[in-house]
């Protein structure tokens, strides 16, 4: 209740009393005033009356409510203070979950596993010069580059069956000694022209340049890489080598394969299963005639 209540309350009040006195008055000394002026007196003072136990039922009614009020607005803190302390205790977590997500795409960003051993190097010349319009061997970084439009089928993660050959005969090399030290990072580049066709699948350019990452590791997989060396990466658009035009550029679609050291130690790393594992299952788009020359 505030302050405007109480004092028509209080000033209602005293008017009561005041005409309660004046007819107590007359009613003891009936002869002073005439039956009329008492009858007046008597009106007014049952009117007051009712008006007073309005005014205290409205009264009643504003402390109600008040206090329901006042009980809602504790709920409130209380509930703010509890949404506060989830958000500080959930920033931690998401700040350690940023901090580690950048420093892993500053490895990624900066990859540089070469040089490489000698007889891995000889290796891997040898095998781009089998597949000269598909490979690219990057002696300084360690890195062979798949040609993305001589490896997919346009705006998908089908491989061709020259991607397919060069695959097979990538996985002994990699499971050589000479490169057993080392982990398979593999990465997918796209260039800037948005998914039509395909969007089901890869909504973004991003989706599909993980998803064409994942294809190869899957293809490395199956022809005997052990599952626990690769690490998938996808750039989408973001890393172009060349400027893009209308219809994007070739040298942007790509899938980049890095001879690194381990990032995680292996003694950290999950065995793989002693049992057969299943064969895998590549998700391979149905081949259709493709308006997306560019992907």
């Amino acid at each position: 209740m505030n302050a405007m209540d109480a004092s028509t309350w209080l000033t209602r009040s005293s008017s009561l009393t005041a005409l309660a006195v004046s007819a107590l008055a007359l009613a003891v000394l009936p002869g002073c005033v005439p039956q009329e002026k008492y009858n007046d007196l008597e009106l007014a003072y049952r009117s007051q009356q009712q008006q007073l136990l309005r005014t205290q039922g409205d009264l009643d009614t504003c402390r109600a409510n008040e206090s329901r009020l006042r009980s809602q607005l504790a709920q409130a803190s209380g509930d703010l203070a509890s949404l506060d302390a989830l958000r500080k205790g959930q920033n931690v977590d998401v700040d350690k979950l940023l901090a580690d997500y950048e420093e892993l795409l500053k490895k990624v960003g900066n990859m540089s596993g070469g040089p490489l051993p000698d007889e891995l190097n000889k290796s891997l010349l040898a095998l781009a010069a089998m597949y000269p319009d598909l490979l690219q061997f990057d002696e300084r970084r360690g890195m062979i580059r798949f040609a993305a439009d001589f490896t997919f089928d346009p705006g998908s993660v089908g491989l061709k069956p020259s991607a397919v050959a060069a695959l097979k005969a990538l996985a002994p090399i990699l499971n050589s000694s000479d490169a057993a030290p080392f982990e398979v990072v593999v990465v997918g580049h796209t260039d800037n022209v948005p998914i039509r066709k395909s969007a089901a699948q890869h909504p973004t350019n991003m989706h599909l340049s993980a998803h064409r990452a994942i294809a190869v590791r899957d293809a490395l997989n199956k022809d005997g890489v052990s599952a626990n060396r690769f690490l998938i990466a996808g750039y989408g658009e973001y890393r172009p080598l060349v400027a893009n035009g209308p219809s994007g550029a070739a040298q942007n679609r790509r899938v980049d394969v890095y001879l690194m050291p381990y990032f995680v130690p292996t003694s950290m790393a999950v065995e793989p299963s002693t049992s057969a594992p299943a064969a895998a299952t590549p998700a391979v788009a149905p081949k259709t005639v493709d308006d997306e020359p560019t992907k």
